[in-house]
């Protein structure tokens, strides 16, 4: 540090240093939500362009010699505030990190995701992995460079892994995903024998436009803020923030499958809520990022599940539903709407799976990857391993590619690593409620009312208001007393799951 630069005037220059780094960075996310929105097919190429250079500029800023002289002048003051020290130390793994990436390789993987992503919705529109293998593979070739960049002891894809979910790798995943299928399994058999609820109640004929008005209704009893956000619609539903004032959300509607919308709201509503929670005086720093991917999912997926496909929630939202579609609902009894919406059965959609069966759909993606990247699978091979895999997993045929290996968006956008956070998610979703039924004891009572600003509340003080400050093994040690457990899910679906398929 300069000896003339107070600590508080060089921590100023760091705050406006990577607010503008978050400029470019949000200008770019929102041209890929316009890509994946309302962008004119003709626009692509000068799309790609736009990105590189964005991503390309941002990249550059934050990597130049000025960031490091300010984050190295910082992090030997004793002057910062608990916070700030934080905002810098993760601040200066992240310089660290992105110093590994030469100018030029961020430039040609920004090119290689906008025309993989353009790949992905041809090759998906034509029911045709063909289209899409090309790309892929470049893709594929360039996540490897970036392990080899980063750096890893034991598997590549461990460098990858980091991006999403800090210190999680193959070796810790392994183990977690063999004590999930072998608890799934033996927990599974008995439920598949029965045969399960009737599914034909959610695929009828479900009028659009009043599937969109519900979810709207949904959503904003969620408390998502219109006001600082909205939803449209895209292939591949998703969320993506430009500000916590500035939250964008985007789902899909199958006018034969009600679950196909509903869910997809409720699922990307619990990320919206999340970034839409984050402190927007921390814009740009860490303190105004999500904790992780895992932690960004077990919002998503606690809504989705410990809420959305509850008895509580239905117990309001149920009569609300039955006035948007008499037609399909007016004569049902909630409970068997209930059981419907419970079934378990193995399936080929991951985005339309059971919260049991739906761990192995991110099992095979998660074996399938990882093969990718350490070079034992080929994207050749890929449609054949994905089809096998489902026999072998699910015990299902995969009768075309749109429902086979094009169902996912991800790999086009070269999120390598991701998958495995659906999962963690789910675990940490279920630790996280059953600490919220521990904090408010009338939470079943409130959400059967229809009053979900209780919980929402509870969510924001435990977990959106902290950022990133805390690793997500820390901060779930500080809102549940414990770090993750994977028996608080066991607990859930077998008391949930138990009352509706008894032995």
């Amino acid at each position: 540090m300069h000896a003339s630069t107070t600590p508080a005037a060089l921590y100023a220059q760091y705050e406006a240093k990577m607010r503008k780094i978050a400029d470019l960075k949000n200008a770019a996310a929102v041209l890929e939500w316009d890509q994946e929105t309302f962008l004119p097919a003709k626009g692509a190429a000068a799309r790609r362009r736009q990105l590189a250079t964005l991503r390309s500029t941002a990249h550059g800023w934050f990597t130049d010699q000025q960031m490091e002289d300010i984050l190295q002048g910082l992090a030997e003051s004793d002057k910062l505030s608990e916070v700030e020290r934080s905002n810098v130390a993760l601040t200066l793994q992240d310089y660290q990190k992105q110093k590994k990436y030469t100018a030029a390789f961020v430039e040609e993987l920004s090119l290689a995701t906008s025309t993989c992503y353009q790949a992905w919705v041809e090759a998906s529109r034509h029911n045709d992995y063909g289209r899409f293998e090309p790309a892929l593979r470049h893709m594929v070739s360039l996540k490897r460079q970036e392990a080899e960049l980063l750096g890893y002891q034991a598997h590549p894809y461990d460098a990858l892994l980091d991006d999403f979910e800090k210190g999680a790798t193959v070796a810790m995943l392994d183990r977690i995903f063999a004590e999930v299928k072998d608890a799934l399994q033996q927990f599974l058999s008995p439920i598949l024998a029965t045969g399960g609820a009737e599914e034909h109640l959610l695929h009828q004929s479900f009028d659009k436009d009043r599937q969109w008005s519900f979810g709207m209704e949904v959503l904003q009893t969620m408390g998502f803020d219109f006001e600082a956000g909205r939803q449209d619609l895209s292939p591949h539903p998703f969320t993506t923030s430009f500000s916590s004032q500035d939250v964008r959300l985007t789902t899909r509607v199958d006018e034969q499958d009600f679950g196909n919308m509903t869910w997809s709201c409720i699922h990307e509503g619990g990320h919206g809520l999340y970034e839409q929670g984050l402190p927007a005086s921390a814009y740009g720093l860490p303190a105004g990022e999500a904790a992780s991917l895992a932690i960004h999912e077990s919002q998503s997926r606690l809504w989705e599940n410990n809420v959305g496909r509850g008895r509580a929630f239905w117990r309001y939202f149920y009569p609300v539903l039955q006035r948007y579609f008499p037609e399909a609902f007016g004569g049902v009894e909630e409970e068997k709407f209930y059981r419907a919406i419970n079934r378990v059965g193995p399936s080929l959609i991951r985005t339309e799976a059971d919260e049991l069966t739906y761990h192995f759909h991110i099992m095979i993606r998660y074996t399938l990857e990882k093969s990718l990247i350490d070079g034992t699978l080929t994207t050749s091979d890929l449609r054949d391993a994905w089809q096998q895999m489902y026999r072998q997993y699910l015990g299902v045929e995969v009768p075309d590619d749109r429902r086979g290996v094009l169902q996912d968006v991800h790999w086009s956008h070269g999120s390598f690593g991701y998958f495995p956070t659906y999962s963690l998610g789910s675990f940490y979703a279920a630790q996280f409620y059953r600490a919220a039924c521990r904090d408010i004891p009338d939470l079943d009572t409130q959400v059967s009312q229809g009053k979900l600003l209780g919980l929402l509340e509870w969510l924001r003080q435990h977990i959106h208001r902290h950022g990133r400050i805390y690793p997500a093994e820390v901060l779930c040690e500080k809102v549940t007393g414990e770090k993750l457990q994977f028996r608080y899910f066991m607990d859930y679906v077998r008391a949930k799951y138990g009352e509706l398929y008894p032995a």
